[in-house]
Order: C-alpha cells, then sequence, then structure tokens
C-alpha cells in the first residue's frame, strides 16, 4: 500500500519493560523507524537496560509501571495513558504484551485513539478466563501477528474477521547478521572458547537458544547419541544457551550427554552474545523445539548467515525453512527423525551445504529484513489513520 504517515504523527508503543528480548528488541526497531520517517516514538514502559538504545535511536522513554499485574495498577495505567495520549497529542498506540493492553484499551476508548496490537506468540488458554484475558490482543483495529502461523491462530482462536489481522515476520537486522562484517578472529575466538582445535574439522551443529525443555536440546542429544550409534561420527554439537537458573536441567542434559559417550561431541557452552560469528563458526544450524514456535529467530538468523537449517515441522518455522532447498524440516520430538536429518546433513559435502546456504540467504533476506518488518508496520499505520479508526469508537 506504501501509504504515507502525517506530517505530525506521534506514536505510543506500551510494552512491560525494556530488557533483552524480541518484543523488546521490535519495539526499539520500530520506534527508530517512525522517527526516520519524521515522526515522535514514545514508549510506555517500566524501562530496563535497553533503555539508553532507545533513547540513542531518538525514542522517548515514558517511566511507567506497566509490567504490574495489580489490577488497580493496571487500571491506574489506563488514566495516565489517557492523560499522556491528550497532553502529547499521541497519533496511535500500539500495545505489545497483555496486561499492558489492558490498560492501554480503558485508555483509547476515552480518547477514540487508533489502536494497534501485536500477537508475539501463541498464547495458551485452558480455561475460559485465561481466554477472556488473551483476547485483549485481538481488540485491536488491526492486529499484527508475528507470523502466518500466528495469524491462523488469532483468527481461529478470537473468531475475527481475516482483514483485521495482518502477518508481518518479525524482521532480522541485516546491519548486524551481515558474513561480511564477521572476522575470522571473531569467529576464532568464539571456536576456541567452544574447546575446538583449529584443525577440528567435524561438522559443527549449532543449537541456540535458552536451556528449556521444549527448546530440544534433550532431544537432540538422544539423536546424536543414535547417529553415534549408526557409525556417524563426523559431527560435533554445540548447545548455546543460559539455564537461566534451571540447573536441574543443565544436570539432566550433562548427566544424558555422559551416559551416551557423547562428552567430545556434545558441549554445553552457556550464553552466546555473538550470534552472527556462533552462526558463521558452524556448519548447520538446528531449532528442534517441542512446542510449535510463533516466528523462530533461530530458524531465521542462521539461514540470513549463509547456513542451513535442521527445523521441527510445525508452527512458524514451517514458514521459514523449505525442504531440500535451505534445509530440512523434521517431525517434531521424533529422536529417530532427527538422527536420520541429521546423517543427510553431516553427509553433505562442503559445497552442497553452501548451496543449499546461498539459498536461504536469498530468501530470509528478501523476506524477513528489518527494513520489511518496519515498512509493512509503518504502512499498516498510516493506513490505520487514512480509514479513521479511532473515532468510530
Amino acid at each position: 500500500m506504501n501509504f504515507a504517515l502525517p506530517h505530525d504523527f506521534c506514536l505510543l508503543q506500551i510494552t512491560p519493560r525494556l530488557d533483552t528480548g524480541g518484543v523488546e528488541q521490535t519495539t526499539l526497531d520500530v520506534a527508530e523507524a517512525v522517527v526516520r520517517a519524521g515522526g515522535r516514538a514514545l514508549v510506555a514502559s517500566q524501562g530496563g537496560r535497553l533503555t539508553p538504545e532507545l533513547t540513542s535511536r531518538g525514542g522517548v522513554l515514558v517511566r511507567l509501571p506497566m509490567d504490574s499485574k495489580n489490577p488497580f495498577t493496571v487500571w491506574r495505567n489506563g488514566d495516565r495513558l489517557a492523560r499522556l495520549i491528550k497532553r502529547e497529542g499521541v497519533s496511535l498506540v500500539h500495545a505489545r504484551s497483555r496486561m499492558p493492553a489492558w490498560s492501554a484499551l480503558r485508555a483509547i476508548r476515552r480518547t477514540g485513539t487508533p489502536f494497534v496490537t501485536t500477537y508475539h506468540g501463541v498464547y495458551s488458554a485452558r480455561s475460559n478466563l485465561k481466554r477472556s484475558y488473551n483476547a485483549v490482543m485481538a481488540a485491536g483495529d488491526v492486529v499484527i501477528a508475528n507470523s502466518a502461523y500466528t495469524r491462523r491462530h488469532v483468527i481461529d482462536e478470537h473468531k475475527i474477521h481475516p482483514l483485521e489481522v495482518v502477518a508481518i515476520p518479525r524482521g532480522v537486522d541485516l546491519a548486524r547478521f551481515t558474513p561480511d562484517l564477521v572476522s575470522p578472529a571473531r569467529i576464532a575466538e568464539l571456536r576456541a572458547a567452544w574447546g575446538l582445535a583449529d584443525d577440528d574439522s567435524r561438522v559443527l551443529v549449532l543449537l541456540a537458544g535458552r536451556l528449556t525443555r521444549w527448546k530440544g536440546q534433550a532431544l537432540l542429544v538422544e539423536a546424536a547419541k543414535r547417529l553415534k550409534g549408526q557409525g556417524v561420527e563426523n559431527f560435533i554439537v554445540i548447545l548455546a544457551g543460559d539455564d537461566q537458573g534451571r540447573n536441574a536441567y543443565r544436570n539432566e542434559l550433562e548427566a544424558a550427554i555422559k551416559a551416551a559417550g557423547l562428552t567430545d561431541r556434545v558441549r554445553l557452552v552457556g550464553h552466546c552474545a555473538d550470534m552472527p560469528a556462533a552462526y558463521l563458526a558452524c556448519d548447520l544450524a538446528v531449532a528442534p523445539s517441542l512446542k510449535p514456535e510463533a516466528f523462530g529467530r533461530t530458524a531465521v538468523e542462521p539461514q540470513v548467515m549463509g547456513r542451513p537449517v535442521l527445523a521441527a515441522d510445525h508452527g512458524a518455522t514451517a514458514e521459514t525453512v523449505i525442504p531440500g532447498e535451505t534445509g530440512w524440516l523434521v517431525t517434531p520430538g521424533d529422536a529417530d527423525a532427527w538422527a536420520q536429518a541429521l546423517a543427510e546433513a553431516v553427509s553433505l559435502t562442503p559445497q552442497q551445504r553452501a548451496a543449499m546456504g546461498a539459498a536461504g540467504a536469498e530468501r530470509t533476506r528478501r523476506l524477513y529484513s528489518l527494513q520489511a518488518m518496519t515498512d509493512a508496520t509503518l504502512d499498516v499505520y498510516a493506513g490505520l489513520l487514512m480509514s479513521g479508526a479511532g473515532r468510530r469508537r
């Protein structure tokens, strides 16, 4: 559509905190895009470690207790937001989390401001009460879903018209995830930190993700055990991710690795801050999540860096990985299927993996760039303002 934002456009995004995470990063990315387009970008939030970055990008933090789940505070936040909207001449409100969205809904009903919500994940709803709580994220004049998979869930779960839900996948920052910008020294430093010798030529398989059971680390260890049992030994698996205090699960993984005789082939390396270098240090990336991913950036980022991906065949990863072209889609939770897919991937020549990686890089850079995400989001804003949304409320 490519609508233009009005010259006096002011966006108010609402999110609980500004700490690390996909929701927070997208908040900053959109704020910067609005500022670059000539508008103002406010963020109502408790703040956090990303506050300085928001400021450096031209955004303005309005510090409010948006992370509170106290019903009285949530109610009061609605009044605070209404006053903020009137005082700052806010053009549009964009809520990115459920509890703050309830405050936002109270505010926009008082001010008649256009309202956008983003479904950043697929929320569980095992009761009518939880379903009603989640429903606020479908209350926007337009609902943004972070994948086609999430969009289908929103439509089916909340019975809203498909034209009111638009899929805008999360964007990858190509200014950061660009192979030419990663020095050989960064790659060598990371491989050394992982305990890999310079002459270690084994196929390196990387699973990047916090240590939590549903991310599939235990499944990958079992698949590696079966792969070794088939006589395939030319591989090493790196499990990169913070356990976030889940000591029991980490201990379980360590015990399973030792029992399977995989201590030289499966390594827990903890948090990795340099993910662009991590993807270039590996030959293959895996995303074996046991539950469907709403987007799954760990299946997209390695493709941007030119690495083939093996991903569970459900959720949004079924959209981002093309079997036989950019990687493999594998039966979720099936250790035999994962061992078979790994055996096939490990058996490819470096040239074959490079060709597959190049195909993935071309596709993901075209479909999942940060620019594509912010352009589509600002297009939603402009179209909504042109339609007169909010004034009819």
